[in-house]
């Protein structure tokens, strides 16, 4: 038991030092904006990864604990019921109080009530799945600091540098794609072993799937760019109903982040406004547009499940061959894992809803509402993305959005029938 609440403690100091670090370059305005609704201050981002630990470590289970502040369950609650009334998601841009002066204030009262509990605590199972459970959590919204950062000063006129070097999906080899064939077969589908997962990737079990192909590396700009071109933002035969009423609401028909300028086409980085690579993955699409682009090729998107059943073949054929890539040390933006970019590059919309697997159980109290109650009207991501922390990518996670969202790094991979 030692030695797992000392390895507990190690990561905790790392997992909310790297949040630490990512707000690092801000300047004070920054952390109180929310542009649009799906975007969070960084501010609420320190400060609710904070509270979930203080609700639901601290105050069940450290003795004599004192709630810091009885008005923080309600200003940084995000969506558990169980917990009690919280400020709309929508509102998060007017807390200008607490300031974040406050709020680090906050995470250092915090830190060091968790250091001690987790120092001289003799814990639970439960407990220590309840901190790991947070951990991951935090680690969740360190990939979306990032990109409501990134959102945040790409829609400032002077289009300011986040921080110099920070690594996006840049480098890519201009080589000609391949069709991997997988054979049909009846297949295992989700996470097995001892390690951590979310309920949402139980439980294991099989599918059949038929004979399918799938591409070995992801969309570039430059494929996309000639999907552009061909007018294919104006042409209502490859879009979903949904998605060419989206489209045409569009003021700008091209990836999010894009800039037609007298010298071509540029982009918003977390380096600042740079040309676009013609040969990095087209990053920042739909579910609309990914879907738009792989009927414009004659292709379709996978399916979560193809998605996973290649990524296991990929992996094992590329590890054996010796390409397997490590990712960047922890304090830096992860580099892709695999040199076919099924992890760490971007993550890539399958053609997925985001439903129950077989055998899905939902947990009692306000855990339980993690995942569950979101199995509605999204799609299924898969891969990880440079934003993720490499230690929080697994070939079984299952991320999902509304599929008109884009401002997370989402990209294509195309499939097609066997």
């Amino acid at each position: 038991m030692i030695e797992v609440e000392n390895n507990l403690l190690e990561k905790f100091t790392r997992v909310r030092n790297h949040s630490t670090f990512l707000c690092e370059p801000l300047k004070a305005e920054d952390y109180v904006v929310q542009p649009v609704m799906d975007v969070s201050p960084p501010k609420w981002h320190l400060a609710h990864t904070t509270w979930f630990f203080e609700q639901f470590v601290l105050v069940p289970n450290k003795k004599d604990y004192k709630v810091y502040d009885t008005d923080f369950s309600y200003m940084f609650n995000s969506y558990y019921e169980h917990v009690g009334e919280r400020v709309l998601r929508a509102d998060r841009g007017n807390m200008t109080r607490p300031s974040t002066d406050d709020i680090k204030k906050y995470r250092l009262f915090i830190d060091a009530a968790m250091e001690e509990f987790l120092s001289e605590a003799e814990l639970s199972q439960n407990v220590q799945e309840t901190i790991e459970l947070g951990l991951q959590h935090e680690q969740q919204h360190q990939e979306l600091l990032v990109t409501d950062i990134k959102y945040i000063l790409g829609n400032n006129p002077l289009f300011p540098v986040y921080r110099v070097n920070t690594i996006e999906p840049e480098k890519m080899e201009a080589r000609k794609a391949r069709f991997l064939d997988v054979p049909e077969g009846i297949y295992e589908i989700g996470f097995e072993g001892n390690g951590f997962h979310f309920d949402n990737e139980e439980a294991r079990h099989k599918i059949y799937l038929q004979p399918y192909k799938i591409m070995d590396r992801m969309i570039t700009n430059q494929e996309y760019m000639e999907f552009m071109l061909d007018a294919g933002y104006n042409d209502f035969r490859f879009w979903l109903s949904e998605g060419w009423e989206w489209c045409k609401a569009l003021q700008t028909k091209a990836p999010m982040y894009w800039h037609k300028m007298d010298q071509g086409w540029y982009r918003y980085t977390l380096n600042g406004l740079k040309p676009v690579n013609p040969f990095a993955p087209v990053t920042h699409i739909s579910y609309f547009e990914a879907d738009a682009y792989a009927r414009w090729k004659g292709k379709r998107l996978p399916t979560e499940f193809e998605w996973e059943v290649a990524s296991n073949g990929i992996l094992k054929a590329e590890y054996d061959k010796g390409n397997f890539v490590e990712a960047l040390s922890y304090d830096t933006m992860p580099a892709s894992v695999d040199n076919n970019q099924m992890f760490g590059d971007a993550w890539e919309w399958t053609s997925s809803a985001y439903l129950p697997y077989p055998g899905f159980k939902t947990v009692e109290g306000a855990v339980g509402e993690y995942n569950g109650k979101f199995m509605i009207n999204q799609m299924v991501l898969r891969g990880g993305s440079c934003a993720t922390p490499k230690d929080h990518i697994r070939n079984t996670y299952r991320n999902f959005w509304h599929p008109h969202l884009r401002w997370q790094f989402n990209g294509i991979r195309l499939a097609d029938h066997g």
